[in-house]
């Protein structure tokens, strides 16, 4: 994992076409804006597994 330390209004890139930009930091939260292509799919961690649980169990049997 790498870890980066960014203030306000700085940004990270990832590969050519994604970029993270951190919007505000109020106490232990942090709001990140988040610029990636349309078929590139963005999902907090918990939304993500939610998901995930979702598709498993829709498999055909």
């Amino acid at each position: 994992m790498l870890v980066l330390s960014r203030k306000r209004d700085e940004k990270i890139v990832i590969g050519d076409s994604i970029t993270i930009t951190v919007i505000e930091i109020r106490g232990d939260k942090v709001r990140l804006g988040i610029e990636a292509p349309r078929h590139v799919a963005v999902h907090r961690q918990e939304v993500y597994e939610a998901v995930q649980r979702e598709n498993a169990g829709n498999k055909p049997k």
